[in-house]
């Protein structure tokens, strides 16, 4: 329960930041969070709950704060970001996180290419899809 405390702390922390939120703030509130590095399941689950809140500039900044300090990220953290992505009608950056996944030879599935689909299909970019 305390690495949850630690995921909860944390989101709520990350949206107490003035808007929008700078790099360095949300590096700074996830290193205090997180000191040894998060715990899959807790960095899968703040992304997922930050994306839910539609803070997609947060959602990406705390991607790039897991490859800045070489933390490994999974399908499922992807995955969170691109359903974000495909609720937001960011398609492009939907494909662009699934082309990351491929180039990094990390696991998908069909969760992962159904959010990718489905952020083309809300934009109406079929053909992308």
């Amino acid at each position: 329960a305390i690495k949850d405390d630690r995921m909860q702390s944390c989101f709520h922390a990350l949206l107490c930041l003035k808007v929008p939120p700078q790099s360095n703030e949300v590096f700074a509130v996830l290193d205090q969070a997180f000191p040894e590095g998060p715990e899959p399941n807790s960095s899968t689950q703040l992304l997922s709950r930050l994306a839910r809140q539609f803070a997609l500039d947060m959602t990406f900044m705390v991607l790039s704060w897991h490859e800045t300090n070489k933390y490994e990220l999974n399908r499922y953290q992807y995955s969170a970001v691109i359903d974000a992505c495909a609720k937001t009608g960011m398609w492009a950056k939907a494909l662009t996180l699934v082309d990351v996944m491929l180039q990094s030879k990390l696991e998908t599935d069909a969760i992962t290419f159904s959010a990718a689909i489905n952020a083309c299909q809300k934009a109406g970019e079929w053909e992308k899809a």
